[in-house]
């Protein structure tokens, strides 16, 4: 009796590696096994990459958040914790956001900040 092989199965198999892999550079994009370490190394990256990505994202909030700040004459951790003293909740996406596009809004936020701060203190 003839030997049955399913080369249907392994060249989909082995296709849809090669898909993965394209544009990979030299053999990553050419060789099998080596595609096949590639493609799963790059897949261990992607799922760790994106538990990190919201990390990412609050630490640039807070670096424009800062750099608006100290404009008008204040650091980030006053800011914020006159802006809970004042009773303002919003969020540091919205704040980096007003930070970049509204710079007046941002000194109106910054100037109730400090005078939450002055009753404070």
């Amino acid at each position: 009796m003839s030997r049955s092989v399913n080369s249907a199965a392994s060249h989909a198999r082995r296709n849809k590696i090669r898909l993965a892999a394209r544009g990979y550079y030299g053999a990553r994009s050419r060789l099998l096994r080596t595609m096949r370490s590639a493609v799963r190394r790059a897949g261990q990256a992607s799922f760790a990459h994106r538990r990190r990505r919201p990390a990412v994202f609050r630490k640039l909030w807070i670096v424009r958040i800062n750099a608006a700040c100290h404009i008008n004459e204040l650091s980030y951790s006053k800011f914020i914790h006159g802006l809970k003293l004042a009773g303002i909740t919003m969020d540091r996406k919205m704040m980096a956001e007003i930070a970049v596009s509204d710079p007046i809004a941002f000194a109106a936020l910054a100037h109730q900040a400090k005078d939450a701060l002055g009753v404070a203190a």
